[in-house]
């Protein structure tokens, strides 16, 4: 398909307007607000319906096992293996096949995110940087999105690690109600990123006082809930 059938068929789709926006965030300029939260690493996940799995098992992302990754995040490959060289903590669960299904990565030093925002996320003593989480979409819903949490956390607790902090965009809610439901706590810091031209990135962090997550909050269900030990 012709590079002028892809955006007749996107106008077709989405409409002019989404079209012509989506196409000068790509290409003139679009901005980020990446919300600061942390939570410690002892308190319970509140409960949660969400769906169980089973047949998955979890093992550290390693230069040599990357090939793991291969049929569900091809494209991220040789990203797995820069981030298992440079020695940051990564998991992943595998099915029966020995194929990655869910990954997640943690950094107990300041981290350099040259793979998508391209700036640097500070990290204090006792803390670690949550990164990279994800799930193929069979797994959406489902208890695994709290265990793939979980086992990092345990994980970087062994390393002296107490406090996880992460980012999370403004406009994905998906992840701001994951973070909710995994007992997050806004930090009140927002790290906006901005991009010119597809090329030029820049960066500041400001600060809010009012809630950016109340209006998403859910009444609690009644249920099980986990700990981290």
């Amino acid at each position: 398909m012709s590079a002028i059938s892809k955006i007749q068929e996107r106008i077709k789709r989405k409409g002019m307007r989404s079209t012509l926006a989506s196409a000068f965030r790509r290409f003139v300029f679009y901005h980020w607000e990446l919300l600061w939260m942390e939570r410690d690493l002892v308190s319970q996940v509140p409960p949660h319906r969400l769906k169980p799995y089973s047949g998955l098992r979890v093992e550290p992302i390693k230069v040599h096992n990357v090939k793991a990754f291969a049929r569900h995040f091809g494209d991220r490959v040789e990203t797995m293996r820069e981030l298992a060289a440079e020695g940051h903590t990564g998991l992943m669960f595998l099915d029966e096949n020995d194929d990655c299904v869910a990954f997640i990565w943690g950094s107990a030093r300041h981290y350099h995110d040259r793979h998508f925002y391209g700036c640097w996320f500070p990290v204090n003593s006792g803390e670690f940087f949550e990164f990279g989480g994800e799930l193929t979409r069979k797994y959406w819903g489902t208890q695994l999105s709290v265990d793939l949490q979980l086992a990092l956390w345990k994980a970087m607790a062994a390393q002296g690690c107490t406090k996880v902090v992460d980012v999370c965009e403004n406009h994905n809610i998906p992840a701001l109600k994951l973070h909710l439901r995994m007992g997050y706590k806004e930090q009140g810091r927002i790290m906006n990123v901005y991009c010119l031209f597809g090329r030029w990135k820049f960066y500041r962090e400001t600060r809010y006082s009012e809630s950016r997550l109340e209006a998403l909050r859910k009444p609690a269900p009644q249920g099980a809930t986990a700990t981290v030990s």
